[in-house]
């Protein structure tokens, strides 16, 4: 079974974005030594424009080869006019309002979003699956979530768009390694305690 890995940026207090749902104020903790282990431990999870302009575009995928996101995160990118933000990836969209992808690589998913990542995850592959966000699509997706990596920067937020959209769950998870870094960031690795 491959595993359903929830990778995202928060602020110290849990938020993903602000409750609008921008995180730009997140951008500015990427320095050099936080982008080489960006580049060096999780270079699939940059966008195609970003591996290009950084010289990373042939490196090879270490931990995922196909993402899922949201309708409200795939947005950010078609604002821009891109369809297809992280094309060295299978790319799935959770959408319920969208009709036709925009995009060849992508694919919507409309139905029963957690049945098509038990589908993923039963796939013969060394990789994993990324789930890129949002929050809403996090909280359905809760129990399929076999790892989180949490990339907390020294921000407090107050209040905001949640890490998990979702009902109360006490769900446990165990803590497998902290990565800190000079700029006050920190990469926190659980796995799902079963």
């Amino acid at each position: 079974m491959r595993k359903l890995t929830y990778f995202i940026a928060c602020s110290i207090d849990g938020f993903i974005g602000d409750p609008s749902g921008d995180a730009s104020s997140m951008y500015r903790f990427v320095d050099e030594e936080f982008l080489d282990y960006l580049k060096s431990q999780y270079p699939e999870t940059v966008s195609t424009a970003g591996r290009l302009q950084l010289g990373i575009h042939g490196v090879r995928n270490q931990k995922f080869d196909t993402v899922i996101q949201g309708r409200a995160s795939y947005q950010l990118a078609l604002d821009v006019n891109i369809t297809s933000p992280y094309a060295q990836l299978r790319e799935l969209v959770a959408s319920r309002t969208m009709k036709e992808s925009p995009d060849p690589n992508v694919e919507l998913v409309s139905g029963d979003v957690v049945n098509r990542v038990r589908e993923l995850k039963a796939e013969e592959s060394g990789l994993g699956i990324w789930l890129c966000g949002g929050s809403q699509l996090a909280g359905e997706l809760l129990d399929e979530i076999d790892e989180l990596v949490i990339k907390t920067y020294p921000l407090v937020y107050g209040s905001g768009m949640p890490m998990f959209g979702s009902d109360f769950a006490d769900t446990e998870f165990m803590l497998d390694s902290v990565a800190a870094f000079d700029n006050g960031v920190l990469v926190r690795t659980y796995s799902r305690k079963r």
